[in-house]
């Protein structure tokens, strides 16, 4: 009796879109750097802007404020996220350079090690000890820092990268509430701002959901909440503010 071969040729299934270990802790840095930039562009910017127009409606004023948040904001977010990523990559050059050594130094304690991670994962005390040896042979290195430390050695997190993603993120979240309060008419512009600002935030938690695999509700939820509640309390204390310096 005979069986026909399995078609290879098919469409991927649900879950074959799914995420892998190789490029994923990559993946993740540069959309935490840009999702978290763009979110702070759009509410620190906005709240700045609203702050001010609760104050006066001067569009000068409002556009100078604007303007300083706009650039402080980014020059910020780009190094602070130049060092927070900086001190991740010298933690994990350490914690490979402290492997390396110990390769050289103890190579049966390391593979014996390694065998053992295996063993606690399910396997068998002989194929662990297979598994472990050939890894160890083709790259002992990538094998040790991927199931000891979690750390890919070919794809170290690159400061410069995050830094500069999350300056251009913060700039283009940022521009949407400075753009609109400044180009509406006086009249629209408060309610238009928030407008922009709330179906901005609303996107950008769609998109980190969708490129994170999460559900996407509640960050949509999270974002366009926490942007009208930082409007609503910058709008207040500039209104409160300008009526009693003027």
């Amino acid at each position: 009796m005979t069986t026909d071969a399995p078609d290879l040729d098919f469409e991927p299934g649900p879950h074959q879109d799914e995420p892998h270990q190789s490029g994923i802790s990559s993946r993740l840095n540069w959309l935490r750097a840009g999702v978290l930039g763009a979110n702070d562009g759009i509410v620190s910017t906005a709240g700045i802007v609203m702050g001010v127009a609760g104050a006066t409606d001067d569009t000068g004023t409002i556009a100078i404020a604007g303007v300083a948040g706009l650039v402080a904001g980014a020059l910020s977010m780009g190094t602070g996220e130049y060092v927070s990523v900086s001190t991740q990559r010298d933690s994990e050059t350490a914690l490979l350079a402290k492997e390396r050594r110990e390769l050289a130094e103890e190579p049966e304690e390391e593979l014996a090690e390694l065998a053992g991670i295996y063993v606690g994962k399910g396997l068998s005390e002989e194929l662990a000890q297979q598994v472990a040896h050939e890894l160890t042979e083709r790259d002992a290195l990538a094998a040790h820092a991927e199931v000891e430390l979690g750390i890919d050695p070919d794809n170290l997190t690159n400061p410069w990268h995050a830094a500069w993603a999350s300056m251009l993120a913060f700039t283009v979240g940022a521009l949407l509430p400075l753009l609109t309060i400044v180009l509406v008419d006086a009249d629209l512009r408060i309610a238009v701002t928030v407008a922009a600002v709330v179906v901005a935030l609303a996107l950008t938690g769609w998109s980190s959901a969708r490129l994170g695999y999460g559900r996407a509700r509640p960050a949509v939820l999270r974002n366009v909440a926490g942007g009208a509640f930082a409007m609503a309390v910058t709008y207040a204390v500039g209104t409160l503010l300008g009526t009693q310096v003027g």
